[in-house]
């Protein structure tokens, strides 16, 4: 039985889908404007597994990840670049889509793009504000009034005073309240704009998720998740435009009025902890900020899967060269273990013994640390009974983590130097050897070690592998 931590309630819940045997998942998804770092690496790896182990529990799953591609920085960086901002984001969503593929997460089921769901928002904009949740502000922008909403600040835990006087807030004249966030911009020179009945403009941030997932869930859905610096203030603001638009009634304080059937708009929230960098935060202020394609030019994209599941999701996941390198070495003992086995297509018997831990441990809010303890288990039992049910057991296990899929020797010997014949350098040294001419077999196997190159030598012959 599948439990999963809920932000909103700070607990572990059981999941109850609300349709049975289906599951709906929205994920606040990336702002194209430059290329994915680390960060959105976690984003795209946590809710991959998530989304796959619904799928392996029997579940019938609708997956969302949306993307933005209005926004201040988007703006900003296509002037920067004198481009269209169409140009700037289709040219970063395709590296977004190579960047997700190398790393072995699959494409969401509805990857839906801001900018063609700016009528879905106006509605929801114009409800907001017969209701009495927002209001039209002096200078043409439109802002939701969160001192109308009695539920505001339940996802961070904190009342309006607490969140008044801890966070950092835009200062801005035209608000009646500092918390008051913004629906509608009105339009700016030099700036995209689309007409609505306030006048030329263009959508906040905050309102776009709640138009997207009304669109394809409705009022009312299982799973939302994403980073958990969005915890506050986006998808808190998310909350209170979902569920005071989709209320049966006016349930604003200025109205006088609660609404005692107000819909909640999801029923698990889930967020991934932060990536940190040496044990400090990951930013550019640092210089220490890192995109997936700086990463990739040295470790091998399922190396940085492995270690992103290593850690539990909820967790600060710790980046360093050192943890990559580790992530390396154990991700190369499973391999080992597969190689030389014919495992044929993927089988899991959820009765066995190994199977039944890993499935505990996923359904303990996908607790991915355990589960990978699973396979280590399996590889040693494989390394010592040579067994092709256990092998194949491994390998179906690891690919519900998108993990092991790739043939041994592809993934062991990584791409060969092309200034090197590998094969022909490890004859060369079978023949020096079968001659007695051990000094130029050694030569050989110090060349190959030198270029990376690590021989193995078994009753079979030899085998190599990157080191």
């Amino acid at each position: 039985m599948l439990k999963i931590y809920n932000t909103l309630v700070r607990e572990k819940q059981t999941f109850t889908p609300i349709v049975a045997g289906k599951a709906s998942m929205y994920v606040c998804g990336m702002t194209v404007y430059d290329y994915c770092h680390l960060g959105h690496a976690r984003v795209m790896v946590v809710f991959d597994m998530v989304s796959r182990w619904l799928r392996a529990s029997g579940l019938d799953v609708t997956y969302i990840r949306n993307i933005t591609d209005i926004d201040d920085k988007i703006i900003k960086r296509a002037n920067e670049n004198n481009e269209s901002i169409t140009q700037l984001t289709q040219r970063f969503i395709d590296a977004m889509d190579e960047d997700s593929a190398k790393l072995g997460v699959l494409r969401p089921d509805i990857e839906p793009r801001a900018t063609s769901f700016v009528g879905g928002m106006l509605n929801m904009i114009a409800i907001l504000i017969e209701k009495g949740f927002a209001y039209v502000a002096a200078n043409g922008d439109v802002y939701y009034s969160v001192n109308n909403f009695e539920g505001y600040g339940k996802l961070s835990g904190k009342s309006l005073a607490d969140l008044r006087a801890g966070e950092r807030v835009e200062v801005d004249t035209f608000k009646k309240d500092p918390m008051d966030f913004v629906l509608w911009k009105a339009a700016k020179p030099d700036e995209p704009s689309w007409e609505s009945p306030w006048g030329k403009g263009r959508p906040g941030w905050h309102i776009e998720c709640s138009a997207m997932s009304a669109h394809y869930f409705g009022a009312h859905f299982d799973i939302h998740g994403g980073g958990q610096d969005l915890q506050f203030p986006h998808h808190e603001n998310e909350i209170a435009q979902s569920e005071a638009f989709n209320g049966e009634a006016v349930h604003s304080k200025a109205a006088h009025s609660h609404d005692g059937k107000s819909c909640q708009m999801v029923n698990y929230w889930m967020h991934n902890g932060f990536v940190r960098v040496d044990d400090e935060k990951m930013s550019k202020s640092l210089g220490n900020f890192f995109t997936i394609r700086t990463v990739l030019e040295k470790y091998d994209a399922e190396v940085v899967r492995f270690f992103i599941l290593r850690a539990h999701y909820r967790s600060p996941l710790n980046y360093s060269d050192q943890h990559l390198d580790d992530a390396k070495v154990a991700l190369t003992r499973l391999y080992t273990a597969l190689r030389g086995h014919d495992v044929g297509e993927p089988a899991i018997d959820w009765q066995h013994p190994q199977a039944a831990r890993f499935k505990d441990a996923m359904n303990d809010d996908f607790n991915t640390p355990e589960a990978l303890a699973v396979l280590f288990d399996l590889a040693n039992e494989v390394n010592k009974t040579k067994l092709a049910e256990t092998a194949r057991l491994l390998k179906s296990l690891s690919g519900v983590l998108g993990l092991l899929q790739r043939n041994s020797d592809d993934f062991l010997q990584g791409e060969a130097s092309v200034a090197l014949d590998v094969d022909a350098l490890i004859q060369a040294r079978l023949t020096a050897k079968q001659s007695k001419n051990f000094a130029e077999a050694d030569a050989i196997r110090k060349q190959l070690a030198e270029a990376g190159i690590v021989l193995e030598d078994t009753p079979q012959g030899t085998t190599w592998r990157r080191a």
